[in-house]
C-alpha cells in the first residue's frame, strides 16, 4: 500500500479543492491508466446530459488513492472492479464465483461506508500476464504453468499494486510455482506495454480488456489455474448520492451490461493506440446509445 503521507496528501488536495452548499457538482473520480479515465469520463457526460453539474477528478490514482477519497466524502463515485474491493479493500482471499464476489462487496460496502455498487457495466477486466507473441510461440508457452521451466531466464515487470496485492505477484508465484531469477522490475502502468515490446523485460502483467494487446500482437497466458478471481466493472457511489438523485441512479441503471469486453477494448485501443481522446471516445459511446440528448 502507498504511504500514508501520499494518502493524506492527495485527500487533502481534494478537500482544498471541495465545492461547498448543497448544490455543488458531483464529484467523478477515476483511476490512473486510460480505461478508468475514460469511464469517469462516460460518467460525467452522461450526467451532464441529465442537467447535472460535474466535477471530473479523473487520473488521480491507484485503487487506495480513490478508495481513500470516496469514503473521506471527496468523491461521489468512480469505477470500480468486483475482484479488486474483494481482495485488496477488504482484503479477502480470491474466489472465482463471480456472484459471490459482488455480493459480498456491495454487502460490505454498505455496511462499512455506506457506500453504493451500482449494476455491472457489462464487462469484466481481470488481470491478464501477458508476454510477446513471437516470445511466447519460440518457447512454446500458452498457459501459465508453462512459465515454470522457464523462470529462470525470464524477466518479469509488474505494477506495484501487483506487488502488493493479495491476488497479485506473491499468490501467483506459490499457485504456479513461478521461482523467477530476478526480482520482478516495479513499473508504472503505462510504461509496462512499451517495455515488454522493446524487450525490457519478458513478461508482464497488464488487464484483460487492454487496447494495445491485439495491437502489439502480444500473447495472453491462459489462467489455467483460475488463480484471478472474477473483476466485474461497475461505478461505487456515495450512498446519500444515491439515493437522493433520481437521475444519478437513472444513468447508472442505462448503464446496466451497457459495455461488453469486446468494446472496452476497442474503445481503449481508440485512447492507446489511436491516440484519441477520451472525451471524444466517451461521446461516441453515448450518442451511439442516445443519452447525450435527454
Amino acid at each position: 500500500m502507498r504511504s500514508v503521507g501520499a494518502l493524506a496528501a492527495v485527500i487533502l488536495l481534494l478537500a482544498g479543492c471541495r465545492a461547498g452548499g448543497g448544490d455543488r457538482p458531483l464529484r467523478v473520480g477515476s483511476k490512473n491508466f486510460s480505461e478508468q479515465v475514460l469511464l469517469g469520463e462516460i460518467a460525467a457526460q452522461a450526467l451532464e446530459a441529465q442537467g447535472l453539474a460535474v466535477d471530473r477528478r479523473l487520473n488521480l490514482g491507484g485503487t487506495f488513492v480513490c478508495h481513500h477519497a470516496i469514503v473521506a466524502g471527496e468523491l461521489d463515485l468512480y469505477a470500480e472492479y468486483t475482484g479488486t474491493a474483494f481482495t485488496a479493500i477488504l482484503e479477502r482471499k480470491p474466489v472465482s464465483d463471480p456472484a459471490a464476489v459482488r455480493s459480498a462487496v456491495a454487502a460490505e460496502y454498505k455496511k462499512r461506508w455506506g457506500l453504493v455498487w451500482a449494476p455491472p457495466l457489462g464487462f469484466e477486466n481481470t488481470f491478464a500476464i501477458v508476454m510477446r507473441g513471437d516470445h511466447a510461440r519460440r518457447l512454446g508457452v500458452r498457459r501459465i504453468s508453462d512459465l515454470a521451466v522457464h523462470t529462470g531466464a525470464l524477466r518479469p515487470g509488474f505494477g506495484y499494486e501487483f506487488l502488493e496485492r493479495e491476488d497479485g505477484y506473491k499468490g501467483l508465484v506459490s499457485t504456479y510455482g513461478l521461482t523467477f531469477r530476478e526480482r520482478p522490475a516495479e513499473m508504472d502502468l503505462g510504461l509496462l506495454y512499451p517495455a515488454l515490446q522493446s524487450g525490457k523485460v519478458d513478461l508482464v502483467a497488464g488487464n484483460s480488456t487492454d487496447g494495445l494487446i491485439a495491437a502489439m500482437g502480444l500473447a495472453v497466458l491462459e489462467d489455467d489455474k483460475r488463480y484471478f478471481p472474477p473483476y466485474e466493472a461497475a461505478f461505487v457511489a456515495r450512498g446519500e448520492v444515491w439515493r437522493k438523485s433520481p437521475k444519478v441512479r437513472q444513468v447508472f441503471e442505462r448503464f446496466a451490461g451497457a459495455i461488453g469486453a469486446d468494446e472496452m477494448r476497442r474503445m481503449n485501443a481508440a485512447i492507446d493506440r489511436d491516440k484519441l481522446r477520451p472525451e471524444d471516445v466517451a461521446r461516441e459511446f453515448l450518442a451511439a446509445r442516445k443519452m447525450l440528448v435527454e
